[in-house]
């Protein structure tokens, strides 16, 4: 079954933009789990304007389900994750200066790259997953650094999504039949809501894990987060 890690990234975000703290990001994590979360998702960038090294720090100990670390993995990045020794660490190529995540890791022209950091997080015990666009060839080259899983970033499937369900998903299909034949974990991630997160699901049940956080957010703003956390386990679990 495919299991639901809430990013919490935007409540650190609300809380940034006033000081102090509220909301309180720790008491969110738990409260997460608590309302039926599988997993906690972080992904701290180094200007820390939404989570915080210190935050991932506090959030570790009290995770009881599984605690996932998405980010580029910088040297400050690598130190971070291997004093937390989380279940997962995603490692995503995204600039200093990026909004949000744009796009997959290149795992062919990063292959050294990759295999090196792979290889520090594996040595610890920490499972690795490499996030990239819907390309069998870029799953094939993170089997190749030593990955044990990928994220599809879903972007363009959320995008395309309202306007043609079976074509939005295509190339994502095709990727995850790959991933399934190379033997790799799939994961799955970035714009996934209410509207698409269902057929995505159906599509592809094979789907261990996805990771959603800004559409539980805005919709926890008219629906509260334990329902909204119940109403998305509610698409994942429809069959």
């Amino acid at each position: 079954m495919t299991r639901l890690s809430v990013n919490i990234n935007k409540i650190a975000t609300i809380r940034n933009a006033r000081g102090g703290n509220l909301p309180d990001v720790e008491k969110a994590s738990i409260d997460c789990e608590r309302f039926g979360a599988q997993g906690i998702t972080v992904h701290p960038r180094p200007d820390e304007r939404h989570i915080r090294y210190s935050d991932v720090r506090a959030i570790r100990p009290t995770v009881k389900t599984e605690f996932n670390v998405e980010g580029n993995p910088i040297p400050e990045f690598v130190s971070l994750v291997l004093e937390v020794v989380p279940d997962q660490v995603t490692l995503v190529p995204d600039a200093h200066d990026a909004i949000t995540s744009n796009a997959g890791w290149d795992t062919i022209s990063n292959r050294e790259f990759l295999t090196g950091i792979c290889k520090i997080f594996k040595d610890k015990g920490i499972r690795t997953s490499i996030f990239i666009d819907p390309d069998p060839v870029m799953a094939e080259g993170a089997l190749l650094c030593g990955a044990d899983r990928v994220e599809l970033y879903t972007a363009e499937y959320a995008a395309r999504y309202p306007s043609g369900p079976e074509e939005a998903i295509a190339p994502y299909l095709k990727t995850a039949q790959a991933v399934r034949e190379l033997g790799l974990g799939l994961n799955a991630g970035h714009d996934l809501n209410l509207e698409n997160l269902r057929y995505f699901i159906r599509t592809i049940p094979w789907t261990d894990e996805v990771s959603i956080g800004h559409a539980i957010i805005c919709d926890a703003l008219y629906m509260g987060l334990e329902k909204t956390i119940q109403a998305y386990l509610s698409e994942i679990r429809f069959f």
